[in-house]
């Protein structure tokens, strides 16, 4: 079933998780742990990161240093299809371009068309570590849009193989991600939501925003979006504040705001568990919030800690 679906059909807010395939060489028993706890919400759908290869410079006997490409989290698409067949929810896979040919992305899309997977989302993804900027693959999508108009096209049967006659079509429903604070490479948000009106118009079905802690920002997000003529549905993506570290880093790495009330209840906060236990009660009343004004969704970025996942959904569901 298509996650646009589970929209049009419910008269509540939903609740939704995302999950990270574990390190190679992991478990996928460790994916169970995680989700395990968390199906008694009966979230409709699993998000699946999906992680590009990095560089690693690998020692040889000669003493030179060998430039390696490494993935350490592979297997998003195993992942998604256990969970559909453990828990008999939907699965969203993330596509991005880095790491990806067009060719890779079509024969990834024709897998999860085998596989019953209907729904993906779309994303640029991000730089290497090493890279001071986005390197797109060689033959590979720069853009998100890129990847959004190549799902198109393959919804409606045409592949990168014009000798294909009559190709079979797949039914992908289209996520895209949007930021209430803006993409930190986009010069305005004026530009910004330009960029995900092209992408819509391109024919994705929804957004995923980036994480945010003060939800004027998502409400401020949604009703420029609809000025934009974007309406599709807007789903908040939340992550609560677990450790006192992250009052610097998530601004720093994901280039969102920290509200002050949040930090300084953060600094005032003396030991782990209360610093935990501020991130709680505030995701719980970001979520509250979000619920009671009719977000569609609310979407959970887990990062394998279930139990603090839980108690928020216990208090918000």
């Amino acid at each position: 079933m298509k996650v646009t679906d589970y929209f049009e059909k419910a008269n509540q807010t939903l609740i939704s998780f995302e999950i990270l395939p574990p390190l190679k060489g992991g478990r996928m028993q460790a994916i169970f742990e995680v989700l395990d706890p968390l199906m008694e919400f009966k979230p409709p759908f699993i998000d699946v990161t999906y992680h590009r290869e990095d560089f690693i410079y690998k020692k040889r006997d000669s003493g030179y240093y060998e430039k390696t490409a490494i993935r350490k989290r592979p297997g998003t698409v195993g992942i998604c299809a256990a969970i559909m067949h453990r828990y008999g929810v939907d699965a969203v896979p993330h596509l991005i371009c880095g790491g990806f040919t067009k060719e890779d992305t079509e024969n990834a899309l024709i897998d999860l068309h085998f596989l019953n997977i209907n729904n993906v989302l779309c994303l640029r993804g991000d730089a290497r570590q090493m890279d001071g900027k986005f390197i797109p693959e060689k033959d590979g999508h720069h853009y998100a849009i890129d990847l959004v108009k190549h799902v198109v096209d393959m919804n409606a049967g045409k592949y990168l193989d014009g000798n294909i006659i009559d190709g079979a079509k797949t039914d992908f429903c289209i996520g895209i991600a949007g930021y209430p604070e803006k993409h930190f490479e986009s010069p305005n948000m004026e530009m910004d939501l330009d960029f995900a009106k092209q992408k819509i118009a391109a024919g994705a079905n929804y957004i995923v925003t980036q994480m945010f802690f003060d939800n004027s920002k998502y409400f401020e997000f949604v009703e420029k979006c609809k000025a934009n003529g974007i309406n599709v549905p807007i789903v908040p993506g939340l992550k609560p504040l677990t450790k006192k570290y992250q009052l610097n880093s998530i601004p720093r790495l994901f280039h969102v705001n920290m509200p002050e009330a949040l930090a300084k209840d953060l600094s005032k906060a003396s030991t782990a568990d209360a610093i935990k236990q501020v991130g709680i009660e505030w995701c719980i009343q970001q979520s509250k919030e979000l619920k009671a004004k009719g977000a569609p969704c609310l979407h959970y970025y887990t990062m394998g800690d279930t139990e603090t996942i839980r108690k928020i959904a216990e208090a918000v569901y």
